[in-house]
């Protein structure tokens, strides 16, 4: 039994985990476990990385072949995909957003784990609308780079 199976909240260790020199490129990570029939990821990936090995598992990504582009955040039903890139002492972290009031580029926002604990502070970099989606970036400190997973504007 994984550790999400008897908490609820995903930890590093139920997650395909990329590299360092994959996180310094900017990679998708998938915190899709549930065996469900879903594959928009699958669909929405313009070089192929994300695959399933049939429609209910779930989903696996080459960080070999992802370039971070993002198309994926937007279209995923369950808000469970990120993309993160770390440079130096700092990360930028892209995920999926669909509250109000909905974050500018230059808002200073709390950073917030997946249990929904603030974990710092991130600098809002990029918004862009993917559908009923806002995909957002934020620049956080590094060391946080696999936990930050949400923001409260």
């Amino acid at each position: 039994m994984c550790e999400y199976e008897k908490t609820g909240v995903l930890s590093i260790t139920d997650l395909q985990l990329p590299t360092g020199k994959q996180l310094e490129k900017g990679v998708a990570i998938l915190e899709c476990v549930e065996e469900i029939p879903c594959n928009p990821c699958v669909e929405s990936c313009p070089v192929h990385a994300i695959s399933m090995k049939d429609i209910n598992a779930p989903p696996v990504n080459d960080f070999e072949r992802c370039i971070g582009c993002t198309k994926c955040i937007g279209i995923c039903p369950g808000l469970a995909i990120f993309v993160v890139k770390v440079k130096g002492e700092k990360a930028r972290v892209t995920l999926p957003y669909e509250f109000v009031p909905a974050p500018k580029v230059g808002n200073v926002v709390k950073a917030l784990d997946r249990i929904g604990v603030v974990r710092g502070e991130g600098l809002v970099t990029k918004v862009v609308k993917q559908g009923k989606t806002l995909v957002v970036t934020i620049e956080i400190d590094g060391k946080y780079a696999m936990d930050i997973r949400n923001i409260r504007v």
